[in-house]
């Protein structure tokens, strides 16, 4: 018997998806040199990974970007940076995604130019720019404009792609965040949902698309989800939102054709649920998670980045995103996953899985509808406090054992890690000298372009923004003048003005509470009244650009649990900032949070600031992915304690910060 015959079998196998690592880091031409390697290696997609300040608008020279240059990403500050970027790749024939928001138009802008030098017709070029918003203010951080004229950008480079580069995704609505931060599956689906919904409504409303071609937008707009380790309820999770999806756009916008209304997604595993506690379990639950998004033939991914087994160390290392090419590879080429049909079609576990999510997310999804939709569901603060509440659930489970962590809060005994042995570089180093090599580059690229043409395209967008012109061509005018990222974000500041987004910490989010909370909050009241009376006051400061405030959030709302009057201003403060706050506000600790690996830059900055503003005695703890060598200098510095993912127990930590309180005034 002809072994493709076999009953079940598909004629031909199912595609693979397009392999991704998520890749960036130090500088344009070293970034290029790993994008080599990485598509000699079999990978079919770029992904790339945009440094803090490229993110944010900012240029590397700039005050809020010291530190951050090249870490989590490349710097890109203007055409130069992206012809190196691109240098020698076909970007015809190569899909790009590329993790860019708030700036998502201006790469768009550098990334178009560079194709066409290379003489690729933008009609060929085929990729993603991630341009969802609405979770920035959620969850990343990365947001720059408050939401409306965010929603215009998305707007205007949907309508510019959708004339001139058909086969580009313009947007890619982003759950993965949310996960991250909290979101349940039901909430997960709902919230980005509710984000597509006021997307498609922009562009419809806009007035530079016409009815008859919504169906061409929604066959445009992509996802980008999170796939967790619980991997059958992630299956049921995809299926739910194809399900959905295809109702939203048929009976919302009345897409007709079923193609143009089918879900399109790509997906990262859960990056923030790997554990610096035995790292090596997080092959496997990157693994689970792989199959939770490629299992169901009905709801695959089509585009798949798998992070590293080190992530929650640090920076990976060109070998280890080959490990996870790897994994994707083996599934797609040595398992006969792509050989049959969808495996769970006619499954009653499967079927109501799905359903479940789907009803459940119906509900969060009208109700964000009957706020006025997802603006203003982010305005009042409402999904905020969603997430940072479901978040504070998940955690009180971890710690009570309900929800186990393998090697974190059960089966934490371990034989030496020969990944991590002494000796060992786990993680790809960032040399100092990136920055400095940054800055002088981009001083450099301003001296000698043509300032008066930099001045007039600059003069353009602020005009053009003041209107309701579409702000693609100035932009493209902008990119030709040399004008650096940090001009054309600071152009558009004059005019749309910076959004802080809700904290999500005013709605009274409380975690409940324990033996052991009351403990603490007893030590709290002692210590309070042995100072002097009051409440002992804790400022949580977020220094730098690092924007993923979900830990930040979760010690702010212990803390106050546990009786502690908790100051908490949100993401993005420079080191004088953090400074203010704690001197005017008068607290008895100050509490850092840095997981983009800068803290070696920017919490020597405010523990100098304090000095300067009379405070020495104020104690300092930091949080963060902080390697030990580098949590030694910070206490050699003057860091009273340094917290790692390790230290998941946050009542312990509490406690702990109480401990520091009495060190430093001696009781």
């Amino acid at each position: 018997m002809d072994e493709k015959a076999l009953p079940g079998r598909l004629p031909e196998r199912d595609r693979p998806w397009v392999m991704r690592t998520y890749a960036g880091h130090s500088s344009a031409a070293a970034t290029n040199a790993l994008f080599r390697r990485n598509l000699a290696k079999g990978q079919t997609g770029l992904s790339v990974a945009f440094d803090l300040p490229t993110q944010t608008g900012y240029d590397p020279d700039h005050e809020l970007a010291a530190g951050e240059v090249g870490r989590v990403g490349v710097p890109v500050s203007h055409l130069g940076d992206a012809r190196a970027l691109f240098d020698g790749l076909p970007l015809a024939g190569t899909n790009t995604s590329m993790t860019i928001n708030a700036p998502a138009m201006w790469l768009l802008g550098l990334y178009g130019t560079v194709a066409t030098e290379q003489g690729a017709a933008l009609a060929r070029c085929a990729g993603t720019t991630q341009n969802d918003i609405i979770k920035e203010y959620l969850s990343r951080g990365t947001h720059i404009f408050p939401p409306a004229a965010s929603l215009r950008l998305t707007a205007d480079v949907i309508a510019y792609t959708l004339r001139e580069m058909p086969r580009w995704n313009p947007v890619n609505i982003c759950s993965y965040h949310l996960q991250e931060a909290g979101a349940t599956p039901v909430q997960e689906v709902g919230f980005a949902l509710a984000t597509a919904v006021a997307v498609l409504d922009s562009v419809r409303d806009c007035g530079q698309v016409s009815a008859e071609r919504m169906g061409d937008v929604a066959q445009r707009i992509s996802f980008f989800v999170n796939a967790g380790v619980r991997f059958v309820e992630e299956i049921a999770k995809m299926r739910a939102f194809g399900v959905l999806w295809d109702e939203i756009t048929r009976d919302r916008y009345g897409v007709r054709n079923p193609k143009q209304r089918r879900f399109r997604y790509g997906v990262q595993v859960n990056s923030l649920g790997l554990t610096e506690a035995q790292p090596e379990n997080n092959v496997q639950r990157i693994v689970l998670e792989m199959l939770g998004v490629t299992l169901s033939r009905d709801a695959r991914a089509r585009a798949v980045q798998l992070p590293a087994w080190n992530e929650a160390l640090g920076l990976p290392r060109p070998w280890d995103q080959q490990w996870s090419l790897r994994m994707q590879q083996v599934l797609a080429y040595e398992s006969d996953l792509l050989e049959y049909p969808d495996l769970f079609a006619g499954s009653h576990v499967m079927t109501a899985l799905a359903d479940g999510i789907v009803g459940g997310a119906r509900v969060e999804l009208a109700t964000v509808l009957e706020m006025g939709g997802v603006v203003a569901a982010v305005e009042s603060g409402y999904l905020k406090s969603a997430l940072v509440a479901s978040l504070a659930r998940r955690r009180r489970r971890m710690e009570a054992g309900s929800e186990v962590v393998v090697g974190v809060n059960r089966f934490t005994e371990t034989e030496p890690s020969p990944l991590t042995a002494a000796g060992a570089e786990a993680v790809q180093q960032v040399d100092p000298a990136v920055e400095v090599a940054a800055c002088d580059a981009v001083r450099r690229w301003r001296a000698d372009r043509d300032a008066a043409a930099v001045d007039a395209a600059l003069a353009r967008l602020r005009a053009d923004a003041a209107s309701t012109t579409n702000l693609m061509a100035a932009t493209l005018t902008c990119v030709r003048a040399g004008v650096t990222t940090g001009e054309w974000a600071a152009a558009l500041r004059q005019v749309f003005g910076e959004y802080r987004a809700p904290t999500g910490l005013a709605g009274g989010v409380t975690t409940g509470g324990d033996d052991s909370l009351v403990e603490v909050r007893a030590r709290v009241a002692a210590t309070a009244r042995e100072l002097g009376g009051g409440r002992l006051r804790l400022l949580v400061g977020k220094p730098g650009l690092d924007g993923h405030s979900n830990g930040a959030e979760q010690i702010a709302v212990r803390a106050r649990d546990a009786g502690f009057e908790v100051v908490y201003q949100g993401i993005r403060l420079t080191a004088g900032q953090i400074v203010a706050a704690a001197v005017e506000e008068d607290v008895d600790l100050v509490g850092l949070s840095v997981l983009s690996g800068s803290h070696l830059a920017v919490v020597p900055a405010v523990l100098d600031g304090l000095r300067s503003a009379g405070r020495p005695d104020l104690p300092v703890v930091v949080g963060g992915i902080i390697p030990a060598p580098d949590a030694e200098r910070l206490r050699a510095a003057g860091v009273a304690r340094v917290f790692t993912p390790r230290d998941f127990a946050l009542t312990a930590i509490i406690d702990e910060l109480v401990t520091v309180v009495r060190e430093a005034n001696d009781l």
